[in-house]
């Protein structure tokens, strides 16, 4: 591995037990300023001091989310988008390049792929190039992998989440976010398979916080790197509080109940 992107995973990952916790912080290209989103200096101070190790976001929210000031932070540059608003809203499109996030400091890149989406090609093209050129300047590729199309009967089907990861893996990805298949020893199948760090999806915002912590501890139980979770977490009442939680499951492997405990009113 260049040396240049040992030292760029090291600034997203823990480097004691090859962990961590990503906010996705990407989703007003998708569905608009939601709550969470407004204020981005305010959210991102609240889970860079909870213990966050990288956010994500498009490449033009930077300039309203450097801060100058508190914890730092990791940040990883999303390449790809669509909107909820287009009649195909599953089909990604390039919109940034390596050289785009190197100049506004990032660590990593991201981009989104649905696989079995009519366009699927071409956005596993898009996939090879930014591959190919993160690896000539060194920058490490997070891809998010997921199956939606019309072909997809279970999109978190242990095999059908595996052949995601795989995807990822064989692409060039170093690391691949996928969703969590349900239980431990499932989940632990797709990280077998795939030899590069696999972290977990948040999905749909949950109404119990404990369901996170749970997902979250089994992820890691089985295997996984970690997780990259949006909403679930920026629109928690106390996002500090909840990353800090977040972080004791995935960097100090305590149990769901010690969790809760720091979750308490």
């Amino acid at each position: 591995m260049l040396i240049g992107k040992a030292v760029r995973l090291e600034r997203i990952f823990n480097r004691n037990n090859n962990r961590t916790i990503i906010v996705p912080m990407d989703h007003g290209v998708t569905v608009g300023p939601i709550e969470g989103l407004i204020d981005m200096r305010e959210t991102i101070n609240q889970v860079a001091e909870g213990g966050a190790n990288a956010v994500l976001m498009h490449k033009g929210l930077v300039r309203c989310s450097h801060r100058g000031r508190g914890r730092d932070v990791g940040l990883i540059i999303h390449l790809s988008a669509s909107t909820t608003i287009s009649p195909f809203p599953n089909a990604k499109t390039l919109v940034g390049t390596v050289e785009d996030a190197l100049k506004l400091g990032a660590d990593a890149v991201s981009l989104h792929i649905n696989l079995g989406d009519e366009t699927e090609r071409h956005m596993l093209e898009d996939f090879g190039h930014i591959s190919s050129s993160a690896s000539e300047w060194g920058v490490p590729v997070l891809a998010m992998v997921y199956a939606r199309g019309p072909k997809v009967k279970n999109e978190y089907d242990p095999g059908v989440v595996a052949h995601c990861a795989r995807v990822g893996l064989e692409l060039g990805a170093d690391v691949v976010k996928v969703p969590y298949t349900g239980d431990v020893e499932t989940f632990a199948q797709v990280c077998d398979a795939c030899c590069i760090p696999v972290v977990i999806a948040g999905g749909p915002k949950l109404s119990d916080v404990r369901d996170l912590v749970t997902m979250a501890h089994d992820s890691v139980q089985a295997g996984g790197s970690g997780l990259s979770i949006g909403r679930n977490i920026f629109q928690y009442a106390q996002p500090a509080r909840l990353v800090q939680a977040l972080h004791g499951v995935v960097h100090l492997n305590w149990e769901v109940e010690q969790a809760m405990e720091l979750l308490k009113d």
